[in-house]
């Protein structure tokens, strides 16, 4: 049989599981807390595996091998970057977060922050400031086309609308649950074929000579691809790059779509065997991106002038069985869906929460009854994920030659740099106030925004700042790491400023919220 023809049969069995799984998170969907968070609902092993697939994404399976078919050996500063820096994210929060949201109740981060600072300000700034994310899943909903385009020979319009409708119809049915069932069992499939990779990659699989004769033919198509750090490529040039990467993922594993799965680990005492072992499979997923480096070797400068998303499908066409390369296909599918679906779920709880059920609904003339108001919340739950996924949708049509991992980047860097003030400092530092808050939030996301939009440089030359500051800037500004560390690291300065210069927050609500269990 044709590859055309293997992967429509794999497709087939995916989406038939992922429709399973839906029916079944459907089943255990009662009340809207149940759809939003699916609170207390698992445990340690099943949940690493869910959280880290949502951390690893399109951007891991297709987007980071992108990369490193362009850069060479340079840009595994990514693979080890982003798992380090998003757990130690992780470490920091986790405690916190997870007692925080269970104390007040939280549905979403935007609303544990509210609840944190005891601000609605903060609250609907988190919120609104959320829907940057819709970049971050038109990113997965590119890199689910590029797969159904190389290995179901569909059209872009097709590959986007079959993306789209999967997705949709299992998450509008389960909600929460169906997400991390879903999630759980794609982490497994994603587990076996990066660890399969990175055999493949060391032994050399497909050339003669082993792994020597692959590195020899990277240095022959570009002595850079086999140097630690690329100067020809803004990602990956120096030092600070490996070190940006680091600090710009450590808010990654509290974004909103990752951060309300911590509220569904069953017992609270299992927080520390939750994250060494989704830690340990974060460290394994990024090494999908060594199946960019062997697609260079034998696919050569082809992808060069563009389309470097398509490196690992290709590969897998060039050195698999017809039936191998179509199965391996669909676990690189299943990495785009463990990521989109964590962010339809979160999207739309900004509407029905963050908007409706905190905002609006206290402002009600005729307040509702508590079933009424439920069946409410989670009928807008509902419909607003049908409209998250019309406009991710259409983003996703409008940047489709966009490499994956810099369209996610987009939205995520101004909202990480946002989120370092008020949820990575105030983990820390009990002395973060509703002012520091609401100013390093805001600070954060307009220094990524000015960094990436080439006017802090303007404004650094128009101030007369040293000519190696406006050029080491100007280098800068096309990385969206970089742009990220740095707009975090002033953010953290600004709340530490604005906080010292306000009110504290009083002192029982502290006590409440970094009490000891």
């Amino acid at each position: 049989m044709t590859l055309h023809t293997w992967s429509w049969l794999f497709l087939a069995g995916y989406v038939a599981m992922m429709m399973v799984f839906g029916l079944i998170g459907k089943s255990r969907v009662q009340h809207a807390d149940d759809f939003a968070t699916a609170r207390h609902g698992y445990g340690p092993f099943f949940l690493a595996l869910a959280f880290s697939a949502t951390t690893a994404s399109g951007a891991t399976f297709l987007g980071i091998p992108g990369l490193a078919y362009q850069a060479g050996l340079s840009s595994l500063w990514l693979l080890i970057g982003y798992p380090v820096g998003t757990y130690i994210g992780v470490l920091i929060c986790l405690r916190m977060v997870t007692r925080g949201g269970d104390q007040f109740g939280s549905r979403s981060i935007p609303e544990y922050l509210g609840d944190r600072y005891q601000s609605e300000t903060i609250r609907l700034l988190a919120a609104v400031f959320s829907l940057l994310l819709l970049t971050y899943l038109a990113g997965q909903l590119l890199a689910g086309l590029v797969m159904f385009e190389q290995m179901l020979g569909l059209s872009a319009p097709w590959a986007l609308l079959i993306t789209s409708v999967v997705l949709l119809a299992y998450v509008e049915m389960g909600g929460a649950h169906a997400d991390i069932l879903t999630d759980g069992v794609q982490g497994a499939l994603m587990l076996v074929l990066a660890a399969g990779l990175a055999v493949l990659f060391f032994t050399g699989w497909g050339f003669d000579g082993g792994l020597d004769t692959l590195l020899a033919k990277l240095k022959a198509l570009d002595p850079n691809t086999v140097t630690v750090f690329n100067p020809e490529n803004m990602l990956f040039a120096s030092a600070w790059s490996g070190i940006a990467i680091v600090i710009a993922h450590i808010p990654l594993g509290l974004m909103p779509h990752l951060g309300n799965k911590l509220w569904a680990l069953r017992d609270p005492k299992d927080r520390n065997r939750f994250l060494i072992m989704a830690f340990i499979m974060a460290l394994i997923l990024p090494a999908m991106a060594l199946g960019g480096l062997m697609a260079r070797g034998l696919l050569g400068d082809v992808l060069m002038a563009g389309g470097a998303n398509q490196a690992l499908p290709l590969l897998f066409k060039e050195i698999f069985p017809t039936w191998l390369a179509a199965f391996l296909g669909v676990g690189i599918l299943a990495a785009v869906m463990s990521t989109a679906d964590g962010l339809v779920i979160s999207s739309s709880q900004i509407f029905a929460n963050d908007i409706y059920r905190r905002t609006i609904v206290p402002r009600l003339k005729y307040p509702l009854s508590g079933e009424q108001l439920d069946r409410r919340i989670l009928a807008i739950s509902r419909w607003a994920t049908l409209g998250v996924m019309a406009a991710a949708a259409g983003l996703a049509w409008i940047f489709m030659d966009m490499n994956v991992t810099l369209l996610i980047w987009v939205g995520l860097g101004g909202m990480m740099a946002g989120l370092t003030g008020p949820l990575i400092l105030g983990a820390l530092w009990s002395g973060v106030t509703r002012t520091g808050a609401v100013a390093g939030f805001l600070s954060g996301a307009a220094f990524f925004a000015l960094l990436r939009t080439d006017l802090v440089v303007q404004a650094s030359g128009a101030i007369g700042a040293p000519g190696g500051i406006t050029d080491w800037l100007t280098v800068q500004m096309p990385n969206p790491y970089s742009c990220t560390a740095i707009a975090m690291l002033a953010a953290t300065l600004v709340t530490v400023v604005a906080s010292w210069c306000s009110k504290p927050l009083p002192e029982e609500h502290l006590q409440q919220v970094f009490g000891y269990d």
